[in-house]
């Protein structure tokens, strides 16, 4: 750290860097692998495998472990974590004869297990049976994956500095300090970390507080120390002057460590993510009977409802441990009345709207349409008030533990778009994203209001959103694309919402005692 004077401006504050992309550490074990030797065990390594546009693809192997059946390998797997994209990875197992490398043409196949990245972090340790051809079980073998989120940009630190007694350096008047912050480098190198604003015509200066993110203040290494006084040595006098003791005294004055949490650490702390999807049976969709319709069921292909509803649905059901989602439907007659509905079960079971897994949300969506009339109007309020109400009951808990996602698929505008402006602001506040997407070709521009990109949207009595929660995203402009586009596309903003309600609610992610964006008990310089 330096301390000077300046008779200019000083530097503006150099903000905190955006945080990284999420890396995920994986550590491999496995037991009870087959013996494939004759005279001694099997010398097992492990193939890691991802699957890039439907093909799979070696990414790298570990260290082979001889003459072992219940190995730990000491190699680490580092991946690019993506909660928006279906992440396909593959073990593979083999008793190794040749040198360890990428090929296992020679090696004997022990068994392999394909599974998602997201059910991995969601979970943190994956025990899997191994899996022979045409999937039989290798015997009682298995692998265990752990995965550790290593992103490290988790955190900042809020600095305050004053100084006393100050080397006099101008002439008429008194000095103008600064302070410069520097790291020590690996190769005892320094490095500029921060620059203060001057302070003008004062020898006991008091900068003002700043931040530094702990990724540019000691790499993320919390353990660094950090002078918390020294005094300001002028080398010249020092040499010259016998009963020279310093030119002023720096000190650290106060230290607040912040601790910034991740999405990954918010899921791999245990928090759920509960996916809800509601499905417009309006009038305008056309008769289901008809081929022109929007609820055509052809048997070849998924009509953009089912697209739309499982390409989505396959990234959030690795979040949801129990696999269950609530599947509703709006602006139907039902029956056995034949009534307006807004909110209803398309399951027919008002005491349970759950389906078993994503294709249970499918079989119930194909086995409803029969049974409806396609009616309207489009109002998507109560189903709007309906999640919320389920996740304002989950914000009394006081833990970071369930997150829902309102997934609406419609083929217009709402109707309703002054109830549901409201039911939007209010959900705003709770543990709750909305993702619309329109279906057909209507003109969705009055859509693109409650989409708060271009601003922050209100209810009709002028009250702010607290956060954006809603994404909107009109299906013809995927409808070429792969189904992993476009739930990348809808789902994208998603971990940045989680991370804003939680860091609003100052609530760490569960097994942490640190409040989110709160300071650290015990950090002091």
């Amino acid at each position: 750290m330096s301390a000077g004077s300046e008779r200019g401006a000083a530097a503006a504050p150099a903000g905190l860097p955006a945080p990284c992309a999420s890396k995920v550490e994986l550590r491999l074990s496995c037991r009870h692998l087959l013996d494939r030797d004759p005279l001694t065990k099997s010398d097992p390594s492990v193939a890691l495998l991802q699957q890039a546009q439907g093909q799979w693809v070696q990414v790298g192997r570990t260290e082979v472990v001889r003459s072992s059946l219940h190995p730990v390998f000491s190699k680490v797997f580092t991946v690019d974590y993506y909660f928006e994209e279906v992440q396909r990875l593959r073990f593979e197992v083999y008793d190794t004869h040749g040198p360890s490398g990428f090929s296992c043409q020679e090696d004997d196949f022990l068994g392999g297990m394909e599974c998602t990245l997201g059910q991995i972090v969601a979970q943190k340790k994956v025990t899997r049976p191994l899996l022979l051809k045409f999937g039989r079980n290798a015997g009682k073998s298995t692998i265990t994956v752990i995965a550790e989120d290593i992103s490290g940009n988790n955190g900042y630190v809020e600095l305050s500095f004053r100084a006393r007694k100050l080397d006099d350096k101008d002439l008429f008047s008194k000095s103008d300090p600064f302070l410069e912050l520097f790291r020590v480098n690996d190769d005892q190198g320094l490095q500029l970390v921060y620059r203060t604003e001057v302070v003008k015509n004062n020898l006991n200066p008091v900068w003002e507080p700043f931040k530094v993110s702990l990724s540019s203040l000691c790499s993320c290494e919390e353990t660094r120390p950090l002078k918390a006084q020294w005094d300001c040595v002028n080398p010249k006098y020092k040499q010259k002057r016998r009963s020279y003791k310093n030119s002023g005294a720096v000190v650290l004055a106060d230290l607040k460590f912040h601790r910034v949490y991740s999405f990954l650490d918010y899921i791999m702390g245990g928090c759920q993510i509960h996916f809800t999807v509601a499905i417009d049976f309006t009038a305008s969709n056309g008769d289901p009977r008809n081929s022109c319709s929007l609820h055509y069921i052809n048997p070849y292909q998924p009509n953009e409802y089912l697209k739309a509803l499982v390409s989505v649905g396959e990234i959030c059901q690795d979040y949801d441990s129990d696999k269950r989602f609530s599947a509703l439907g709006f602006g139907a007659r039902i029956p056995p009345k034949y009534e307006v509905s807004h909110d209803f079960a398309i399951n027919f079971n008002p005491e349970d709207d759950e389906c078993e897994g994503i294709q249970g949300v499918v079989e119930a969506y194909q086995n409803c349409l029969p049974r409806v009339q396609l009616y309207g109007p489009t109002n998507v309020a109560p189903i709007i008030s309906k999640v919320a109400r389920v996740a304002a009951a989950e914000e009394h808990t006081g833990e970071a533990s369930q997150y829902y996602i309102l997934l609406i698929l419609t083929d217009g505008v709402v109707t309703d778009m002054a109830d549901t402006r409201e039911a939007i602001v209010r959900a705003s506040r709770l543990p709750m994203s909305i993702i619309i997407v329109g279906v057909g070709n209507a003109d969705f521009t009055d859509m693109q209001v409650l989409d708060g990109d271009d601003g922050v949207l209100r209810s009709p009595r002028g009250e702010p959103a607290l956060r954006d929660i809603v994404q909107f995203v009109p299906f013809r402009e995927l409808k070429n694309a792969s189904p992993a586009a476009l739930a990348k596309c809808v789902l994208a903003e998603v971990p940045k919402q989680v991370v804003e309600y939680y860091s609003h609610r100052g609530l760490a992610p569960r097994g942490l005692d640190i409040p989110a964006g709160e300071v650290s008990p015990g950090c002091t310089p």
